[in-house]
């Protein structure tokens, strides 16, 4: 299984309504410092949606980047309940997903 589909495959285990980050994802991975290679993989991901990318958001709860658009990513989250404002994610700890 290459990098992406790693990540992928990390990222369909996140329910609706939780969210990660990033550098999360990268340390889930055992490769800390991969954050970067985590947002290029979301931004490879063909499926935006199937393969929830929407779900991954910076470490600050800013909104990060999305195939479909910033504006897209803020209505999908909201309608699985995040709270967001100003294009930040408010509470960010109370909807972290904890891949352990």
């Amino acid at each position: 299984m290459n990098f992406n589909e790693q990540c992928y495959d990390l990222l369909i285990k996140i329910p609706e309504g939780k969210i990660t980050t990033y550098k999360l994802m990268a340390e889930a991975l055992n490769i800390p410092k991969a954050y970067r290679a985590v947002g290029n993989a979301m931004a490879k991901n063909k499926v935006p949606i199937i393969i929830p990318c929407h779900r991954v958001v910076k470490s600050d709860g800013g909104i990060g980047g999305f195939a479909l658009g910033a504006a897209r990513k803020i209505e999908l989250l909201e309608e699985e309940g995040i709270t967001i404002k100003n294009n930040i994610v408010i509470n960010l700890r109370k909807y972290l997903w904890d891949f352990k």
